[in-house]
Formats: C-alpha cells, structure tokens, sequence
C-alpha cells in the first residue's frame, strides 16, 4: 500500500499539515536559513536518569530545518521527534532518533461517523505500514468533530470503526493512540471546540469496548488540564490504558515552567511510578529562545 499525504487547508487541524511543514522546514521556507538552529546551550545531555523516555513534536519547532534539529534533540538525550512523515524518517535515524507517534488521518473527521470509515481505515492502515516498516511504536488517530451527534452515538460508533483496523495494528505490533483533545479553547493550535473525546474516560471506554492491548489513549497532560485536571489520579486510575503522553503549559500551552499552573513533577514522578514503558512528548509552544525551553523542559521530566 502507498504512503500520501493530503495537502490541507492551512489552520483547520494541525495533524494534517503537519507533513507540509516538515517539507517546507526541510526546504529552508521556515524563518532563518535551513541551518539556523541556535546552540541555545552546550550539547550535553540534559536527560539523564532514563526512567522516562522522551520525544519532542516537531511541529512547535518547525522553524527550524530537521536535521539540525535531530542533532540537538539527540545531544539533550531525547530518544524520539514525532509527528513527521516517513519521507523525512532517515534524518531521525541518522541520529539515533525513532519517531514514536505517527500522524494518520485529521481529527475533525473522524471514527465517530460511519460515513468516515472507509478514509480513516486507509489513512491508519497506511500509518501502520509506515510505522511497523520503520519498526516505531505508535499511530495516532482521533474520533472526530461531534457536529450535533450525541456522544453516546458516537462512542458506539467509534468502536465500531476502530474494530476493523485493530486487528491490523495487532498484526503489524502498533499501537493505535486516540487522542484526548480540550474542546474548550477556541484558539488555533491551541483547543479544539467541538472534539468528541475531550474527556479521558469517553476515550478510555473506547479502549475497554474494543478489548486490544494494542488500542491505547494519548494522554495529552495539556488537554486533559483543560477539561478536568486531577491529573494524577486518573494517571494512577487509567494507567493500562495510556499509550503516550503529551505536555504542556496551561494557560497558553507555553513552556511546562513557573509561568503556568501545572505542577510537572509530581505528575512525571506519577508517571514514572506507573512503570510506564512508552514516551513523554514534549508538545508546547516556545515564547522565548526554544532549544533553551525544550532544554529545560526535558530536565524537568528526568525524574
């Protein structure tokens, strides 16, 4: 089966141009010139203890060209770049780099309405084979835009769509990933109103109804902040259910530092404790010099 991409249309969800702006980062188009990554700090490790594994999503960074990217990311002893289409799989590898969450299809049509099934099972089947081929664990996938459907009905439904594409992850030993996404904040890249899994334990009786060790939620720390907090209990109540996780800062979804509300380590401990084996993705937006924020946001999770 062939990999495509579909080019999207700028600001309606930020998985789908993810692949246009990993080309055009590639391509020099971004801000700066293609080598214009500043050495914010020397290239040490900032993550060092391992108890976490570590990944980055690209697309809050992609002002700057992957492959000088990859070369900082590697130093600071983050493990992973996600969200970057297989055609640029080989910059990961060069330096010792997986891409541990693969994009699939959009999360404004999603499973949750059954005249999207045939388009989700072709995006996430291709998302499968790319990912099982590169040997990366993890696809992402999303339920889709309530758009006046109950939420009973679209559970149901989600179920039922993502059952015909689990046995395939199973085959191929990928997880599926279903993001949990804050439908309260109506800012680009920042909330997404309307999303149906928007609370953690619609999406994880997804999970229970399926039944599959392969079939996970994302966890997105952020998100989940949003909408309910008391993040470390339902860590500690859903931990069999969790495939990956993403951070933050909230407000803003900023740097994971003092300007926010979250307290960080405590919830990297929590996760720790949970004896997870999956990957910690670092998913904000830098406000100030950004290899210096990521910097410090991977040594507060090296718990």
């Amino acid at each position: 089966m062939g990999w495509s991409f579909d080019v999207p249309r700028f600001g309606t969800n930020r998985r789908q141009w993810l692949g246009v702006a990993a080309g055009m980062a590639a391509a020099g188009l971004f801000r700066g010139s293609p080598g214009a990554v500043r050495a914010a700090s020397p290239d040490r490790p900032a993550a060092t203890k391992g108890r976490l594994k570590q990944s980055v999503c690209y697309w809050c960074f992609n002002r700057f060209d992957l492959e000088s990217f990859a070369r900082h990311v590697a130093a600071m002893g983050i493990r992973s770049i996600e969200l970057v289409p297989p055609n640029q799989w080989p910059i990961l590898k060069q330096h010792g780099l997986i891409c541990a969450l693969t994009s699939s299809h959009g999360f404004v049509e999603g499973w949750n309405r059954k005249e999207n099934y045939a388009m989700c099972e072709e995006k996430v089947k291709q998302a499968i084979d790319a990912t099982a081929a590169a040997g990366f664990p993890n696809v992402i996938t999303f339920s889709g835009f309530r758009k006046g459907m109950p939420d009973d009905v679209g559970l149901e439904n989600t179920v039922a769509g993502l059952k015909r594409v689990i046995g395939y992850a199973e085959q191929h030993k990928v997880n599926l990933c279903l993001e949990v996404l804050n439908s309260r904040v109506d800012v680009e890249m920042k909330g997404h109103p309307d999303y149906m899994a928007d609370r953690v334990e619609w999406a994880v009786e997804v999970c229970r109804r399926i039944g599959s060790p392969r079939m996970k939620i994302l966890f997105d720390i952020y998100h989940v902040q949003i909408m309910q907090g008391d993040i470390i209990t339902r860590i500690r109540q859903f931990q069999e259910y969790i495939g990956h996780y993403h951070t933050a800062g909230v407000p803003g979804r900023n740097e994971i530092d003092a300007t926010q509300e979250i307290n960080y380590p405590p919830i990297f401990k929590a996760i720790a404790e949970t004896r997870f084996e999956g990957y910690v993705a670092h998913e904000f937006i830098p406000t100030r010099d950004p290899l210096e924020s990521l910097r410090e946001a991977v040594a507060l999770c090296d718990v």
